[in-house]
């Protein structure tokens, strides 16, 4: 993976050290991690299950 790339706060973190997601995308995978906790690892997801995950949440599953 390109080490460029650059993680992004998720648009829902409330800048208060709450809900605080990030995440950083290439080609092929979603990886996603605790912006207090960076440190702890991340998950990865492919394109597949990263839309999944987001039709699950917009449809209330999650």
């Amino acid at each position: 993976m390109n080490n460029q790339l650059i993680w992004r706060k998720s648009s829902y973190s409330d800048g208060h050290g709450g809900n605080c997601v990030e995440c950083r995308t290439d080609i092929a995978r979603v990886l996603l991690r605790d912006s207090q906790h960076p440190a702890h690892g991340h998950l990865t997801l492919s394109a597949v299950e990263w839309r999944a995950f987001l039709h699950a949440v917009r449809d209330g599953e999650l």
